[in-house]
């Protein structure tokens, strides 16, 4: 039975607290550095974490948002208010704005030397998920990091595709995993504009991806502590999940041939 604990990881901006959940055993297991939403550590994200160790994965959900110290508990009734909601996002927006791509790159390199530190963890690249701003993170940490990074799962991200010159979709080339964007339904910030100009990004640097619309479902379909919420899509989101950790990470420790996606679908 998989258990979530709290640790410190080192970086160089301090310590990151952070959960760890790792299934029963000695291991060593393969690892998942998963990336948090724009509301941080959690219960629901350790139960989520906890699924995904269940399957036999070592998971480490680090606080993006470390270097304002630990993170803080969030009232998500607060959404349903919408004088408290914006309250929340005025305190929330500016922390997601202070993540640059450079800094999300050394944190990222952190967290993969606190994993390979570690007895209970196994040698090799390791797979990382990401959900809401996480998803868009996590893209940057695997192309920051395209040899210590074998796969990406990402979830309901936002921002993928913007005008700047650091946009995220901007850096595919460097990638050499394989890649895994699932995409909410009418989401104003990541459009159907927005996802072609992703998958021509990814096709033109020749990357292994899988890029689909879950029908229907809202921003942050995955997050059952908030309205948005789909039961339907978070279960077609774990399916896709571990499809993906079984092929990249357990099958390619044993060896055996990669029978994955080459193209979008």
């Amino acid at each position: 039975m998989a258990g979530t604990t709290t640790v410190e990881v080192p970086t160089s901006d301090g310590a990151a607290d952070a959960y760890l959940a790792r299934p029963d055993g000695d291991g060593p297991f393969p690892a998942v550095l998963f990336f948090m939403d724009a509301f941080g550590l959690r219960p629901r994200l350790a139960e989520m974490a906890e699924r995904i160790a269940a399957q036999g994965y070592l998971v480490l959900v680090p606080n993006l948002f470390h270097r304002t110290g630990p993170m803080p508990r969030v009232d998500l009734a607060d959404l349903a208010d919408p004088q408290r909601r914006g309250e929340l996002f005025g305190r929330i927006v500016p922390l997601i704005t202070a993540l640059t791509p450079e800094l999300v790159a050394r944190d990222a390199g952190a967290y993969l030397d606190f994993l390979a530190g570690r007895d209970d963890v196994a040698a090799g690249p390791v797979a990382i998920v990401g959900y809401c701003m996480g998803g868009t993170n996590a893209l940057r940490a695997i192309e920051a990091h395209p040899d210590r990074i074998a796969a990406l799962a990402s979830f309901h991200a936002g921002r993928v595709v913007t005008d700047e010159p650091d946009s995220p979709h901007r850096g595919v080339g460097a990638v050499t995993g394989e890649l895994y964007f699932a995409h909410a339904d009418r989401d104003d910030s990541m459009t159907a504009d927005h996802i072609a100009t992703l998958e021509g990004a990814l096709d033109a640097a020749g990357v292994t991806y899988r890029s689909e619309v879950y029908a229907g479902a809202p921003h942050g379909f995955t997050m059952a502590d908030t309205a948005m919420y789909d039961e339907g899509a978070t279960e077609r989101h774990w399916a896709a999940l571990f499809d993906l950790l079984e092929r990249t990470l357990r099958r390619a420790g044993r060896g055996g041939a990669d029978d994955g996606p080459h193209a979008s679908a």
